[in-house]
């Protein structure tokens, strides 16, 4: 099963980051997974399976995005 990634998500991270925060929001989901720091705004991209390892837990869900049709 496939867990699921949604934007907005707030996840913590296993090792802080430099800053201290180790609190992270995701701002794009894809084969890679974009999230941006919530103590200096500093954003990352990691590949889908390093970002699941590195995530420790969800600390809020963020909203569904309908998929749109064209």
């Amino acid at each position: 099963m496939v867990e699921q990634i949604l934007v907005g998500d707030v996840i913590t991270t296993r090792k802080a980051h430099p800053c201290g925060s180790s609190e992270w929001t995701v701002i794009r989901t894809g084969a890679d997974i974009k999230i941006r720091c919530s103590g200096c705004g500093r954003i990352v991209m990691l590949d889908r399976d390093s970002f699941l390892r590195r995530r420790k837990s969800v600390v809020s869900r963020g909203t569904v995005q309908p998929e749109s049709c064209q």
